[in-house]
Protein backbone atom coordinates (compact mmCIF):
# COMPACT_ATOMS: atom_id res chain seq x y z
CA UNK A 1 0.00 0.00 0.00
CA UNK A 2 1.73 3.40 -0.78
CA UNK A 3 1.24 6.03 2.13
CA UNK A 4 -0.01 9.17 0.44
CA UNK A 5 1.57 12.30 1.91
CA UNK A 6 -0.80 13.77 4.35
CA UNK A 7 -2.36 17.35 2.90
CA UNK A 8 -5.17 19.72 2.90
CA UNK A 9 -8.36 18.97 0.99
CA UNK A 10 -9.29 22.15 -1.62
CA UNK A 11 -12.50 21.54 -3.44
CA UNK A 12 -12.32 21.91 -7.20
CA UNK A 13 -15.94 22.45 -7.75
CA UNK A 14 -17.30 19.28 -6.85
CA UNK A 15 -14.09 17.53 -7.21
CA UNK A 16 -12.27 17.19 -3.81
CA UNK A 17 -8.18 17.30 -4.40
CA UNK A 18 -6.11 16.77 -1.16
CA UNK A 19 -6.44 14.83 2.02
CA UNK A 20 -7.95 11.03 1.13
CA UNK A 21 -9.83 12.45 -2.04
CA UNK A 22 -9.17 10.08 -5.11
CA UNK A 23 -6.19 11.46 -7.05
CA UNK A 24 -7.89 13.66 -10.02
CA UNK A 25 -6.95 12.84 -13.49
CA UNK A 26 -6.98 16.20 -15.33
CA UNK A 27 -6.71 17.56 -18.96
CA UNK A 28 -6.27 20.79 -21.00
CA UNK A 29 -8.74 21.60 -24.29
CA UNK A 30 -6.23 22.63 -27.21
CA UNK A 31 -9.22 24.02 -28.92
CA UNK A 32 -9.57 28.10 -29.45
CA UNK A 33 -11.73 28.93 -26.17
CA UNK A 34 -13.51 31.64 -28.45
CA UNK A 35 -14.84 28.82 -30.30
CA UNK A 36 -17.48 27.70 -27.65
CA UNK A 37 -19.11 24.56 -29.88
CA UNK A 38 -16.38 22.72 -30.59
CA UNK A 39 -14.93 23.74 -27.10
CA UNK A 40 -17.64 22.16 -25.20
CA UNK A 41 -18.08 19.49 -27.66
CA UNK A 42 -13.75 18.43 -26.23
CA UNK A 43 -14.76 19.10 -22.59
CA UNK A 44 -17.63 16.31 -22.81
CA UNK A 45 -15.40 14.01 -24.69
CA UNK A 46 -12.75 14.14 -22.12
CA UNK A 47 -15.53 13.64 -19.27
CA UNK A 48 -16.78 10.29 -21.67
CA UNK A 49 -13.37 9.14 -20.97
CA UNK A 50 -13.39 10.01 -17.41
CA UNK A 51 -11.98 13.00 -17.07
CA UNK A 52 -12.63 14.59 -13.38
CA UNK A 53 -11.33 18.40 -13.81
CA UNK A 54 -10.82 20.20 -17.61
CA UNK A 55 -8.25 23.15 -17.80
CA UNK A 56 -9.41 25.75 -20.47
CA UNK A 57 -6.70 28.76 -21.35
CA UNK A 58 -8.47 32.38 -21.40
CA UNK A 59 -5.93 34.78 -22.94
CA UNK A 60 -8.06 36.99 -23.54
CA UNK A 61 -11.16 39.10 -21.72
CA UNK A 62 -12.61 38.17 -25.22
CA UNK A 63 -11.98 34.61 -24.57
CA UNK A 64 -13.28 35.11 -21.02
CA UNK A 65 -16.76 35.82 -22.21
CA UNK A 66 -16.64 32.60 -23.93
CA UNK A 67 -15.75 30.46 -21.22
CA UNK A 68 -18.92 31.71 -19.06
CA UNK A 69 -20.93 30.42 -22.33
CA UNK A 70 -18.87 27.57 -21.68
CA UNK A 71 -19.47 27.01 -18.55
CA UNK A 72 -22.76 26.75 -18.52
CA UNK A 73 -22.83 24.32 -21.47
CA UNK A 74 -21.28 21.51 -19.35
CA UNK A 75 -20.76 19.76 -15.86
CA UNK A 76 -17.42 18.85 -14.90
CA UNK A 77 -15.67 21.40 -12.76
CA UNK A 78 -13.37 23.91 -14.86
CA UNK A 79 -10.25 25.19 -14.44
CA UNK A 80 -8.98 28.53 -16.25
CA UNK A 81 -5.59 28.97 -17.38
CA UNK A 82 -4.55 32.58 -16.97
CA UNK A 83 -1.45 34.60 -17.37
CA UNK A 84 -0.68 38.27 -16.21
CA UNK A 85 -3.82 39.81 -16.82
CA UNK A 86 -5.32 40.23 -13.90
CA UNK A 87 -8.64 41.64 -15.12
CA UNK A 88 -9.12 38.24 -16.80
CA UNK A 89 -9.01 36.21 -13.80
CA UNK A 90 -11.79 38.63 -12.50
CA UNK A 91 -13.84 38.05 -15.24
CA UNK A 92 -13.88 34.32 -15.13
CA UNK A 93 -14.66 34.30 -11.51
CA UNK A 94 -17.65 36.01 -12.03
CA UNK A 95 -18.61 33.83 -15.16
CA UNK A 96 -18.19 30.57 -12.31
CA UNK A 97 -14.47 29.11 -13.00
CA UNK A 98 -13.68 26.73 -10.44
CA UNK A 99 -10.35 26.96 -9.82
CA UNK A 100 -7.64 30.22 -11.30
CA UNK A 101 -4.55 28.81 -12.46
CA UNK A 102 -2.37 32.16 -11.70
CA UNK A 103 0.58 33.10 -10.63
CA UNK A 104 0.38 35.78 -7.77
CA UNK A 105 3.74 37.30 -8.47
CA UNK A 106 2.90 37.86 -12.23
CA UNK A 107 -0.01 39.71 -12.21
CA UNK A 108 1.80 43.04 -11.40
CA UNK A 109 0.91 45.46 -8.32
CA UNK A 110 0.10 44.57 -4.81
CA UNK A 111 -3.47 45.78 -5.48
CA UNK A 112 -4.05 43.78 -8.37
CA UNK A 113 -3.06 40.62 -6.49
CA UNK A 114 -5.08 41.62 -3.62
CA UNK A 115 -8.02 42.01 -5.94
CA UNK A 116 -7.57 38.77 -7.19
CA UNK A 117 -7.52 37.27 -4.02
CA UNK A 118 -9.98 39.10 -2.48
CA UNK A 119 -12.15 37.71 -5.06
CA UNK A 120 -11.13 34.47 -5.06
CA UNK A 121 -11.74 34.26 -1.31
CA UNK A 122 -15.20 35.88 -1.33
CA UNK A 123 -16.08 33.30 -4.35
CA UNK A 124 -14.50 30.03 -2.41
CA UNK A 125 -12.41 29.42 -5.56
CA UNK A 126 -9.37 27.89 -5.32
CA UNK A 127 -5.85 28.78 -6.79
CA UNK A 128 -3.74 26.74 -8.81
CA UNK A 129 0.15 27.81 -8.35
CA UNK A 130 2.04 26.95 -11.73
CA UNK A 131 5.69 26.55 -11.27
CA UNK A 132 7.39 25.98 -15.09
CA UNK A 133 10.96 25.11 -15.51
CA UNK A 134 10.48 27.37 -19.05
CA UNK A 135 8.77 30.28 -17.81
CA UNK A 136 11.24 30.89 -14.60
CA UNK A 137 11.84 34.68 -12.91
CA UNK A 138 14.60 36.81 -15.14
CA UNK A 139 16.70 36.85 -11.57
CA UNK A 140 16.11 33.28 -10.31
CA UNK A 141 17.67 32.30 -14.32
CA UNK A 142 20.75 34.83 -13.58
CA UNK A 143 21.08 32.64 -9.70
CA UNK A 144 20.91 29.57 -11.27
CA UNK A 145 22.24 29.65 -14.79
CA UNK A 146 19.71 27.05 -15.89
CA UNK A 147 16.25 25.52 -14.73
CA UNK A 148 17.04 23.53 -11.51
CA UNK A 149 14.90 21.58 -9.06
CA UNK A 150 16.24 24.50 -6.42
CA UNK A 151 15.29 27.33 -8.90
CA UNK A 152 11.61 26.14 -9.22
CA UNK A 153 11.20 25.43 -5.57
CA UNK A 154 12.19 29.27 -4.98
CA UNK A 155 10.01 30.47 -7.33
CA UNK A 156 6.83 28.24 -5.71
CA UNK A 157 8.10 30.01 -2.63
CA UNK A 158 7.63 33.09 -3.40
CA UNK A 159 4.12 32.69 -5.04
CA UNK A 160 3.44 30.99 -1.79
CA UNK A 161 4.50 33.71 0.33
CA UNK A 162 2.44 36.48 -1.06
CA UNK A 163 -0.80 33.71 -0.63
CA UNK A 164 0.23 33.04 2.70
CA UNK A 165 1.00 37.09 3.38
CA UNK A 166 -2.62 37.55 2.20
CA UNK A 167 -4.05 34.73 4.40
CA UNK A 168 -5.13 32.52 1.69
CA UNK A 169 -4.37 28.95 2.14
CA UNK A 170 -7.03 27.62 -0.72
CA UNK A 171 -4.37 26.62 -3.29
CA UNK A 172 -2.45 23.40 -4.89
CA UNK A 173 0.65 23.68 -6.46
CA UNK A 174 2.98 22.45 -9.84
CA UNK A 175 6.25 21.97 -10.45
CA UNK A 176 6.99 21.29 -14.03
CA UNK A 177 9.90 20.54 -16.07
CA UNK A 178 10.68 18.46 -19.34
CA UNK A 179 13.29 16.82 -17.40
CA UNK A 180 12.10 14.23 -15.35
CA UNK A 181 14.31 13.43 -12.42
CA UNK A 182 14.03 17.75 -11.95
CA UNK A 183 10.67 17.53 -11.88
CA UNK A 184 10.87 14.80 -9.02
CA UNK A 185 13.68 16.43 -7.11
CA UNK A 186 11.20 19.62 -7.39
CA UNK A 187 8.15 18.08 -6.06
CA UNK A 188 10.25 15.77 -3.18
CA UNK A 189 11.66 19.02 -1.90
CA UNK A 190 8.39 20.89 -1.67
CA UNK A 191 6.03 18.42 -0.39
CA UNK A 192 7.84 18.17 2.37
CA UNK A 193 7.14 22.21 3.13
CA UNK A 194 4.01 22.74 2.96
CA UNK A 195 0.67 21.63 3.55
CA UNK A 196 -1.11 22.07 0.68
CA UNK A 197 -2.13 19.66 -2.41
CA UNK A 198 0.22 19.01 -5.35
CA UNK A 199 -0.96 18.85 -9.37
CA UNK A 200 1.81 16.63 -11.05
CA UNK A 201 3.12 16.77 -14.38
CA UNK A 202 5.84 16.32 -16.47
CA UNK A 203 5.39 19.40 -18.88
CA UNK A 204 6.11 19.16 -22.81
CA UNK A 205 6.54 15.32 -22.60
CA UNK A 206 6.69 14.62 -25.84
CA UNK A 207 4.24 13.24 -28.18
CA UNK A 208 1.93 9.95 -27.44
CA UNK A 209 4.46 7.22 -27.14
CA UNK A 210 7.49 9.15 -25.55
CA UNK A 211 5.83 11.59 -23.48
CA UNK A 212 3.23 8.16 -22.36
CA UNK A 213 6.81 6.66 -21.07
CA UNK A 214 8.33 10.04 -19.39
CA UNK A 215 5.16 10.77 -17.84
CA UNK A 216 4.45 6.83 -16.66
CA UNK A 217 8.21 7.41 -14.93
CA UNK A 218 8.28 10.71 -13.94
CA UNK A 219 4.21 10.60 -12.04
CA UNK A 220 5.03 6.85 -11.24
CA UNK A 221 8.07 7.72 -8.97
CA UNK A 222 6.06 10.22 -7.52
CA UNK A 223 2.80 8.72 -6.85
CA UNK A 224 4.75 5.77 -5.46
CA UNK A 225 6.24 8.07 -2.74
CA UNK A 226 3.08 8.94 -1.43
CA UNK A 227 3.11 12.61 -3.38
CA UNK A 228 0.59 14.09 -5.80
CA UNK A 229 -3.03 15.20 -6.08
CA UNK A 230 -4.35 15.55 -9.02
CA UNK A 231 -2.63 14.51 -12.46
CA UNK A 232 -2.48 16.15 -15.77
CA UNK A 233 -0.33 14.09 -18.51
CA UNK A 234 0.75 16.21 -21.38
CA UNK A 235 1.27 14.74 -24.57
CA UNK A 236 1.55 16.10 -28.11
CA UNK A 237 -1.69 14.39 -29.31
CA UNK A 238 -5.61 14.39 -27.81
CA UNK A 239 -5.92 15.52 -24.91
CA UNK A 240 -8.51 12.21 -24.69
CA UNK A 241 -4.99 10.17 -24.73
CA UNK A 242 -4.51 12.56 -22.06
CA UNK A 243 -7.12 11.18 -19.54
CA UNK A 244 -6.30 7.25 -20.67
CA UNK A 245 -2.49 7.32 -19.66
CA UNK A 246 -3.56 9.19 -16.63
CA UNK A 247 -5.97 6.07 -15.44
CA UNK A 248 -3.70 3.52 -16.61
CA UNK A 249 -0.37 5.24 -14.67
CA UNK A 250 -2.59 4.77 -11.75
CA UNK A 251 -4.38 1.42 -12.52
CA UNK A 252 -1.01 0.14 -12.78
CA UNK A 253 0.48 1.73 -9.50
CA UNK A 254 -3.18 0.06 -7.67
CA UNK A 255 -3.98 3.87 -6.94
CA UNK A 256 -7.06 4.01 -8.39
CA UNK A 257 -9.26 1.68 -10.92
CA UNK A 258 -11.45 2.88 -13.27
CA UNK A 259 -12.22 1.32 -16.81
CA UNK A 260 -10.92 -2.08 -18.04
CA UNK A 261 -7.83 -3.15 -17.34
CA UNK A 262 -6.52 -5.12 -20.25
CA UNK A 263 -3.35 -7.92 -19.88
CA UNK A 264 -2.81 -9.72 -22.82
CA UNK A 265 0.29 -11.47 -24.09
CA UNK A 266 2.93 -10.13 -26.19
CA UNK A 267 1.98 -13.21 -28.54
CA UNK A 268 4.28 -15.82 -30.12
CA UNK A 269 3.96 -18.66 -32.67
CA UNK A 270 2.12 -20.56 -30.02
CA UNK A 271 -0.71 -18.50 -30.66
CA UNK A 272 -4.12 -19.53 -31.39
CA UNK A 273 -5.17 -16.06 -33.18
CA UNK A 274 -4.20 -13.22 -33.93
CA UNK A 275 -3.83 -11.71 -30.19
CA UNK A 276 -2.71 -8.07 -31.05
CA UNK A 277 -5.33 -7.41 -34.12
CA UNK A 278 -8.36 -8.62 -30.87
CA UNK A 279 -7.06 -6.85 -28.07
CA UNK A 280 -6.89 -3.72 -30.59
CA UNK A 281 -10.67 -3.81 -31.58
CA UNK A 282 -11.52 -5.31 -28.65
CA UNK A 283 -9.99 -1.90 -26.67
CA UNK A 284 -11.60 0.00 -29.10
CA UNK A 285 -15.07 -1.69 -28.23
CA UNK A 286 -14.07 -1.13 -24.99
CA UNK A 287 -13.87 2.36 -24.39
CA UNK A 288 -16.85 3.66 -22.92
CA UNK A 289 -16.60 1.43 -20.17
CA UNK A 290 -15.33 3.61 -16.72
CA UNK A 291 -16.35 0.13 -14.49
CA UNK A 292 -12.94 -1.21 -12.98
CA UNK A 293 -12.68 -4.64 -14.77
CA UNK A 294 -9.60 -6.46 -15.85
CA UNK A 295 -9.90 -8.53 -18.68
CA UNK A 296 -7.46 -11.04 -20.04
CA UNK A 297 -6.64 -12.30 -23.76
CA UNK A 298 -4.25 -14.75 -23.86
CA UNK A 299 -2.91 -16.63 -27.15
CA UNK A 300 -2.42 -20.18 -25.75
CA UNK A 301 -2.26 -22.38 -23.14
CA UNK A 302 1.20 -21.95 -21.40
CA UNK A 303 0.13 -18.83 -19.17
CA UNK A 304 -3.18 -18.64 -20.35
CA UNK A 305 -5.02 -20.42 -18.33
CA UNK A 306 -3.51 -19.12 -15.26
CA UNK A 307 -3.80 -15.25 -16.23
CA UNK A 308 -7.24 -16.01 -17.78
CA UNK A 309 -8.40 -17.41 -13.76
CA UNK A 310 -7.59 -14.19 -12.38
CA UNK A 311 -9.13 -12.01 -14.56
CA UNK A 312 -12.55 -11.45 -14.26
CA UNK A 313 -12.97 -12.12 -17.72
CA UNK A 314 -10.29 -14.39 -19.57
CA UNK A 315 -9.74 -15.79 -22.36
CA UNK A 316 -7.20 -19.04 -23.08
CA UNK A 317 -6.21 -19.74 -26.84
CA UNK A 318 -6.17 -23.11 -27.25
CA UNK A 319 -8.00 -26.01 -29.08
CA UNK A 320 -10.55 -24.88 -28.54
CA UNK A 321 -10.30 -21.25 -26.91
CA UNK A 322 -11.71 -21.31 -23.34
CA UNK A 323 -13.33 -18.15 -21.87
CA UNK A 324 -13.17 -17.93 -18.49
CA UNK A 325 -16.10 -15.93 -15.78
CA UNK A 326 -15.46 -15.42 -12.35
CA UNK A 327 -12.28 -17.44 -12.58
CA UNK A 328 -14.07 -20.64 -14.13
CA UNK A 329 -14.38 -22.29 -17.46
CA UNK A 330 -17.76 -20.91 -18.79
CA UNK A 331 -17.44 -21.92 -22.18
CA UNK A 332 -15.61 -22.33 -25.54
CA UNK A 333 -15.04 -19.85 -28.94
CA UNK A 334 -14.38 -20.00 -32.15
CA UNK A 335 -11.84 -17.90 -33.45
CA UNK A 336 -14.45 -16.23 -35.68
CA UNK A 337 -16.21 -14.70 -32.85
CA UNK A 338 -13.88 -14.00 -30.12
CA UNK A 339 -14.45 -9.96 -30.22
CA UNK A 340 -17.87 -10.29 -30.65
CA UNK A 341 -17.89 -13.04 -27.72
CA UNK A 342 -15.66 -10.91 -25.41
CA UNK A 343 -17.15 -7.57 -25.91
CA UNK A 344 -20.59 -9.20 -25.02
CA UNK A 345 -19.46 -11.03 -22.17
CA UNK A 346 -17.94 -7.89 -21.10
CA UNK A 347 -20.91 -6.42 -20.85
CA UNK A 348 -23.09 -8.78 -19.23
CA UNK A 349 -20.76 -9.26 -16.45
CA UNK A 350 -20.43 -5.61 -15.61
CA UNK A 351 -24.84 -5.59 -16.22
CA UNK A 352 -24.99 -8.24 -13.55
CA UNK A 353 -22.25 -7.42 -10.84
Amino acid sequence: MIQRRISRQIKVGNVAVGGDAPISVQSMTNTDTNDVANTVAQIKALQQVGADIVRVSVPTLEAAEAFGKIKKLVNIPLITDIHFDYKIALRVAELGADCLRINPGNIGREDRVRAVIDCAKDKNIPIRIGVNAGSLEKDLQQKYKEPTAEAMVESALRHIEILDRLNFPNFKISLKASEIFMTVKAYRQLATQIEQPLHLGITEAGGLRSGTVKSAIGLGMLLNDGIGDTIRVSLAADPIEEIKVGFDILNSLHIRQKGINLIACPSCSRQNFDVIKVVNELEQRLEDILQPLDVAVMGCVVNGPGEAKEAHIGLAGGSPNLLYIGGKPDHKINNDDLVDELERSVRDYIEKN
